[in-house]
């Protein structure tokens, strides 16, 4: 007598998640390998610095193997009719401001240490930047930084206070209108074919911004009617992968941030150095983390009050910041590491995966624009050092796995951190994404 097979039930069925989540436009890169240049490409364009050529730039790139760039492009500054057409050709990168003791804010950060002191047209730079990648085969996936910190560069409030002045209710339709002037100026240009992904915001959910569902959804709408040809999308910043079916309507792409901070929150709540105006800052935590040289909060002094208002980042984070020891923090990191190892890459994992499940389901491709710790000071090596690379790779070879389409290495693989300098496993990490895609 032959025994029926037992049967498990369809759990027990392997699916495919290799495969994409959704087909993107056949021009494009079967797989996008991403350097997060964000608005560093003009905020860090000083003589010497890391975006002061721009095609040495794109050439350092392609050469460690990316084959996409992600940018603020400024849209409400250079296409917004706002009244900024002069600050647009003559914009003055003055960065966060001198400090009182000769240097500058922000300097012991990550995308805030701008010493600024030039001027530069924005709008003959984009069309500079889009031919530097044309010659270096990169295409570019546009954003816009500037409801959340791109604003906060500029020597004047004008640029700031000319976006704010919108109404909350009204902010998603001048992005969009700004959006579709620029695609217009690029597609005149000839750059049509090198957009990758437009971006309606960077982070919706972490910018002076309503809900995207309280306009944005139409506004998206109408902008993909516009330009059908291009895949259009709004990022967030934490998507809710534990309901990911109350995301809004209308995203042409699912470009989401996987982070998972587990031990470096964790030191962040110790020391309070996220929050803002705190009595009696800095606690006695966060003083055993600071270099011995560390001048006094009333030392250190205040940004510009309109540079606050123009940042999502606190005064506490740039002191901070600016006056952490790194290697006392990547030790308290490493040595408190080990209680975190699991649920971080277990967060990692479940957050990719979600994204890509709900991407399958509506058939958009699935794109990983930033992660994969947080945000660390400038020269704290945690997440460049072997176990920051364990959890990249873990991000990485989950996004491949379930069908992701593109995916930064590590949201400070760029020429304005440190980590540009790893070449080896940069090119490791793109030959890998790379080989995904011809498989």
């Amino acid at each position: 007598m032959t025994e029926e097979p037992r049967y498990l039930g369809s759990g027990a069925i392997d699916s495919d998640t290799a495969s994409l989540t959704g087909a993107p436009p056949s021009h494009l890169p079967a797989r996008l390998t991403i350097s997060l240049w964000d608005f560093s490409w003009y905020t860090r364009a000083e003589d010497g610095g890391p975006y002061a050529d721009l095609d040495a730039a794109c050439a350092k790139a392609a050469e460690l193997g990316y084959n996409t760039i992600r940018i603020c492009a400024a849209p409400l500054l250079l296409f917004g009719n706002l009244g900024l057409d002069g600050l647009a050709t003559d914009l003055e990168i003055e960065g966060l401001g001198k400090s009182p003791d000769g240097g500058f804010y922000g300097r012991g950060t990550r995308w805030y240490d701008a010493p600024g002191g030039y001027r530069l047209n924005l709008q003959e730079r984009l069309l500079d930047l889009f031919e530097a990648a044309a010659r270096h085969g990169l295409v570019v996936i546009l954003a816009s930084w500037e409801y959340q910190q791109s604003t906060v560069f500029a020597g004047t409030p004008a640029w700031f206070d000319a976006i704010d002045a919108v109404p909350l209710h009204g902010r998603y339709r001048v992005l969009a209108d700004a959006w579709d002037r620029l695609i217009g100026a690029l597609t005149a240009a000839g750059h049509r074919e090198r957009i990758a992904l437009v971006e309606l915001h960077n982070e919706v959910d972490f910018s002076i911004l309503p809900a995207l569902a309280d306009g944005g959804t139409e506004q998206l709408h109408r902008l993909r009617s516009l330009h059908p040809d291009l895949l259009v999308t709004a990022s967030y910043g934490k998507p809710p992968h534990l309901a990911m079916h109350a995301m809004a309507d209308g995203l042409g792409a699912a470009q989401f941030h996987v982070y998972s901070y587990g031990v470096l929150d964790a030191l962040q709540q110790q020391i309070d150095v996220r929050s803002d105006g705190t009595f009696g800052f800095p606690n006695q935590a966060l003083s055993a983390l600071l270099r011995p040289d560390a001048p006094s909060v009333a030392e250190y002094g205040r940004l510009a009050d309109w540079k606050y208002r123009a940042t999502v980042v606190t005064d506490q984070m740039f002191y901070g910041y600016d006056w952490i020891d790194p290697d006392t923090w990547d030790a308290w990191l490493y040595n408190e590491y080990g209680t975190y190892r699991e649920v971080m890459r277990r967060e990692i994992e479940s957050r990719v995966s979600a994204i890509a499940a709900w991407a399958r389901w509506k058939k958009v491709p699935a794109v990983v624009g930033e992660g994969w710790i947080g945000y660390t000071p400038l020269h704290g090596t945690f997440e460049e050092g072997p176990i920051g690379r364990d959890l990249a790779e873990c991000g990485i070879r989950t996004a491949l796995n379930h069908g992701v389409w593109g995916m930064v290495l590590c949201s400070n693989a760029a020429p304005h951190h440190p980590m540009w300098a790893d070449e080896v496993w940069q090119r490791r990490m793109n030959s890998l994404i790379l080989a995904a895609a011809a498989s």
